[in-house]
C-alpha cells in the first residue's frame, strides 16, 4: 500500500525481511554512502519477542544473510522525555470486523529508556539500555526506577505524556489525530484478509450480524522530534502483567471497559448451529438455472424490479436500524474508548472508505467491484431511516400504479390528467427558465416577505386559501392569512382532508400531539419548552413569508394568484404539463430550493448556528422537500390534487411522534413550495405570450439569446427574494387548444 498511496502510508520505517530482501537491503545501504548519509539498523528475530535478540548495527555488511531477520532503520532522531528516549504502548480494541469498529483506549504506557540518549555511534551500538525501550529489556538495568505515581518512574501513563506535552506548548489534539489515522490505516490494509477468513467461519452469516469475536491489539509508537508518530510494531497478544501499581490501575480498566463494550449475551449453541445448517441446507438446494425473461411481459418484469427494490430497502432500512441501536449502546458504555472507525467526521469516513476500496482492489482484485457497493453501504451510507422509509412508500405507489396500468405504461400524473392534451414542441422550452445562474434586470422567482395586512386583505387571503385546491389547515390554529391558509370547503380539499384526518389520528392516540422529545441535537440539547418556543418563532416566520412576483406589488401578486385559483380548471392542465413534463429533474429541485435556501437561512438565524444538519425540525422539514420532488414531481403536484396520496404520509410510518407546531410548518412550507410553482409558471406563461408578440419584429440573434438566472439573494429584511428573469423572445403557447385566457385586470410596476 506505500507504493499504491505513498502519501497515506509513510508511518512506518523502512523495512526488510531477511533472507528475502538482503539484497535490497545493500543497495540500499550502498546508496546511502554515496550520499554521505549515515544510517543505523535495528535488526529483530522474526520469531522474537519481549526484546529478545535484538541488536544495532551502523554497517549493513555486518548483518548475517542467511538468518531470519526483520530489519528497519533506526529512527535515530526521537523526542525525548527528560533526555530519555521513549515509546507508547496503546491498546486498541476491535469489537467487529463484518463490519469493522475500531476504539482507541484513551490510557496506556510510556515505556522509558533506563540511559539518557546519545545518537546512535560505533561506541555505543551495543547499549540497549539507551537505545531499546521494551520493558522486558530496561527491568533488568540497575537504573530502572519503579515508579512511584502517574509522572515518575521508567514507567509512566499516556495522561502524564498528554499533560506534558500540554506545558510544552505541543498540539496534543494533532498528534493524536494522526496517531488515530495511522491506526485505522493499518488495520483497514488487513480488513480483506480478516473479513475474508471471518466470512469462511460463518458462512451464509448475514453482513452485519452480531460479532462473535474480538481483539485487543497493543500498537508500539515512538515520535520524533518534529512530532510524527512512527509505527514500530503491532502486539496481537499484549502483555498483561501487573508488576507494578500502574500496570494493574491501566489494564484492569481496559479489561472492564471492554467486557463492558462488547454487551456479550448468552446464545444457544444447539440453535445456533441448527441455524447454520438450515443456511447450508439452503444454499445446497437453491436453484441456479437462469431465468429467461423473453418469458415475462412488462408488466411482470417491472413487478419484478419493484419487489427486488423493495426487499434491498427493506435490508437496508433494517441495517440501519441495527446500527443505530449499537452506537447508542457503545455511547453510553464506552468508558475510557473513543471510536475511532466509522469516523463521525464526513470527510475522514469518505477518505476511510477510499482506502478501504483500493484495499480490496488491490488484495482481492477479484472481489474488488462487488465489494465496493458494499463499502459505501455499510460504512459511508448517507441515507436516514426516514428516508428509506419515503423510498418504501414511493416503491408501493409504483406498484399501485402498475395495478391501475396493466399494460405497464405508469402515467406521471393524477387521474384527472389522463385527457390532458399533450404539449406542442417548442423551439425553446419553457424550463430554460432555470438553465444559468445570472439573469437580467427583470427575473422573478419570489421574494417572501412579512407584511402588515388590512382586514379586506385578509379576507381575500382567506377567501383565496379556501378555494386553492389541496390546501388543509392543522386543528386549533388560526384562520387569519397571517397564521396561515385556513380549512379549504371545496370538494377537492374536503377528500383530501382524509390524509391530514388519518397521520392527525395517529398523532393524537400516541401522544396527543405533544412537542417532540429529541435528543441528537449537536452539542446543544435544548429542553422540551426551548424546542417548543423554538418552533413557534420558526412557525411565525414562515406565516409571515410571501412569494413576491417581480415587477407587481404585494396585493397584485395576490390577486393573481386569486385569479390562478378561481381559473384553476382551465390552468391545470398548463400547470400540469409544465412541473411534470417540461420541467426535468434539476430545474423542479431549483424550484423547491428557492423556499429551502430561505428556511434554512430563517432556522439558522433562530436558532443561532450556521450547522443546522443535525436540527431535529431541519431534518423533517428536509423530508417533506424531498417528498415533493419524489416520483419524478408528483410528490408537489398530488398536494393540488385530491385522489392521491399527500406529503403527510410520510409521517404514518415513521415512529417518531412530530409535534403540532411542526406539523403546522411542514404545512406551510408545502403552500410556499404551491405559491412558488404558480409564480414560475405565471411568469413564464406571461414571458411566453410576450415573445409571440414581438417574435415577427426580433433578429435572429434576438431569437437565439439564452436565458439568463441571477443567483438566489436575500434582502436585509429577510424575504424571499428571487430577481427578474430576461425572456427569450422565441417562446411559443403551451398549446394553441387553449388560447382563451381570461382576463386579468391592467397592473402596473411596483
Amino acid at each position: 500500500m506505500s507504493k499504491v498511496m505513498p502519501d497515506d502510508f509513510n508511518f512506518v520505517p523502512k523495512t526488510w525481511i531477511l533472507p528475502t530482501d538482503y539484497t535490497v537491503l545493500q543497495n540500499y545501504a550502498k546508496d546511502m554512502k554515496l550520499k554521505r548519509k549515515s544510517k543505523t539498523f535495528i535488526v529483530k528475530p522474526s520469531n522474537g519477542a519481549q526484546g529478545h535478540g535484538i541488536s544495532l548495527f551502523k554497517n549493513a555488511e555486518k548483518i548475517p544473510s542467511a538468518e531470519h531477520f526483520v530489519v528497519q532503520e533506526y529512527i535515530d532522531k526521537p523526542l525525548l522525555l527528560d533526555g530519555y528516549k521513549f515509546d507508547l504502548r496503546i491498546y486498541v480494541l476491535i469489537t467487529s470486523c463484518d463490519p469493522l469498529r475500531i476504539f482507541l483506549f484513551s490510557d496506556g504506557l510510556v515505556r522509558l529508556a533506563t540511559e539518557k540518549y546519545l545518537p546512535p555511534h560505533e561506541t555505543n551500538v551495543n547499549h540497549l539500555f539507551m537505545h531499546l525501550t521494551n520493558y522486558s529489556v530496561n527491568k533488568q538495568s540497575q537504573f530502572y526506577d519503579k515508579n512511584v505515581g502517574h509522572d515518575t518512574g521508567s514507567k509512566r501513563s499516556i495522561r502524564f505524556f498528554n499533560e506534558y506535552l500540554r506545558r510544552s506548548d505541543i498540539d496534543g489534539g494533532l498528534l493524536w489525530r494522526n496517531i488515530s489515522d495511522m491506526i485505522v490505516h493499518t488495520l483497514l490494509v488487513a480488513q480483506p484478509h480478516v473479513l475474508h477468513a471471518y466470512r469462511m467461519c460463518r458462512p451464509g452469516v448475514p453482513s452485519g450480524s452480531d460479532s462473535v469475536c474480538f481483539e485487543i491489539l497493543g500498537f508500539d509508537i515512538m515520535i520524533d522530534r518534529k512530532l510524527r508518530p512512527w509505527l514500530l510494531e503491532i502486539n496481537r497478544s499484549p502483555s498483561f502483567g501487573t508488576d507494578e501499581d500502574l500496570d494493574f490501575e491501566i489494564k484492569s480498566a481496559l479489561l472492564e471497559d471492554t467486557i463492558r463494550l462488547l454487551n456479550i449475551k448468552v446464545s444457544d449453541k444447539r440453535r445456533n448451529m441448527a441455524a447454520q445448517k438450515a443456511q447450508a441446507q439452503k444454499r445446497l438446494f437453491k436453484s441456479n438455472k437462469k431465468v429467461d425473461m423473453q418469458d415475462f411481459t412488462e408488466l411482470d418484469k417491472k413487478k419484478m424490479d419493484s419487489e427486488k427494490r423493495k426487499e434491498e430497502l427493506n435490508e437496508l432500512l433494517q441495517r440501519i436500524r441495527r446500527i443505530s441501536t449499537k452506537e447508542d449502546f457503545e455511547r453510553r458504555h464506552c468508558g475510557q474508548f473513543r471510536k475511532i472507525f466509522p469516523s463521525d467526521v464526513p470527510a475522514r469516513q469518505e477518505r476511510y472508505c477510499n482506502i478501504l476500496t483500493k484495499t480490496f482492489s488491490l488484495f482481492l482484485a477479484g472481489r474488488g467491484a462487488s465489494m465496493q457497493k458494499e463499502i459505501q453501504v455499510t460504512y459511508n451510507n448517507k441515507y436516514k431511516e426516514e428516508d428509506i422509509l419515503d423510498m418504501l412508500a414511493e416503491c408501493e405507489t409504483d406498484e399501485k400504479e402498475l395495478k391501475l396500468y396493466p399494460i405497464g405504461k405508469s402515467l406521471r400524473g393524477p387521474k384527472p390528467l389522463q385527457s390532458m392534451p399533450e404539449s406542442v414542441p417548442h423551439q425553446v422550452d419553457n424550463d430554460e427558465l432555470y438553465d444559468s445562474e445570472s439573469s437580467g434586470p427583470n427575473t422573478p422567482l419570489g421574494r417572501a416577505r412579512s407584511t402588515s395586512r388590512s382586514e379586506s386583505h385578509s379576507d381575500r387571503n382567506r377567501h383565496r386559501s379556501s378555494s386553492r385546491p389541496g390546501s388543509v389547515n392543522a386543528p386549533g390554529t388560526s384562520s387569519n392569512s397571517n397564521a396561515h391558509r385556513p380549512l379549504s370547503h371545496s370538494p377537492l380539499a374536503s377528500s383530501k382532508g382524509h390524509h391530514v384526518s388519518r397521520s392527525m389520528t395517529r398523532t393524537n392516540s400516541t401522544n396527543k400531539l405533544a412537542t417532540l422529545h429529541r435528543s441528537n441535537l449537536k452539542e446543544n440539547s435544548l429542553t422540551k419548552e426551548k424546542e417548543s418556543e423554538l418552533i413557534s418563532k420558526t412557525l411565525s416566520a414562515l406565516n409571515e413569508m410571501r412569494i413576491k412576483f417581480p415587477g407587481k406589488s404585494d396585493s397584485e401578486a395576490e390577486l393573481m394568484l386569486d385569479q390562478l385559483i378561481v381559473n384553476w380548471k382551465f390552468h391545470k392542465p398548463g400547470v400540469a404539463s409544465y412541473w411534470l413534463v417540461k420541467l426535468d429533474s434539476i430545474k423542479r429541485r431549483k424550484i423547491i430550493d428557492i423556499v429551502k435556501s430561505n428556511v434554512r437561512a430563517m432556522l439558522q438565524r433562530i436558532y443561532q448556528t450556521t450547522d443546522i444538519e443535525d436540527l431535529p425540525v431541519y431534518r423533517t422539514f428536509n423530508r417533506v422537500f424531498n417528498r415533493l420532488l419524489w416520483s419524478h414531481g408528483q410528490g408537489l403536484w398530488n398536494c393540488f390534487s385530491s385522489s392521491e396520496q399527500s406529503w403527510e404520509t410520510i409521517f404514518s410510518k415513521s415512529t417518531e411522534n412530530i409535534a403540532e407546531n411542526e406539523f403546522n410548518c411542514c404545512r406551510r412550507i408545502v403552500q410556499l413550495c404551491k405559491d412558488c410553482l404558480l409564480i414560475v409558471y405565471k411568469f413564464a406563461d406571461e414571458a411566453r405570450n410576450q415573445s409571440t408578440i414581438s417574435v415577427s419584429q426580433a433578429s435572429p440573434e434576438a431569437l437565439h439569446q439564452k436565458l439568463e438566472l441571477r443567483p438566489l439573494a436575500t434582502s436585509s429584511t429577510g424575504f424571499i427574494e428571487v430577481r427578474d428573469l430576461k425572456p427569450t423572445l422565441n417562446y411559443t403557447p403551451l398549446g394553441q387548444k387553449y388560447t382563451r385566457p381570461y382576463q386579468y385586470p391592467s397592473f402596473g410596476t411596483s
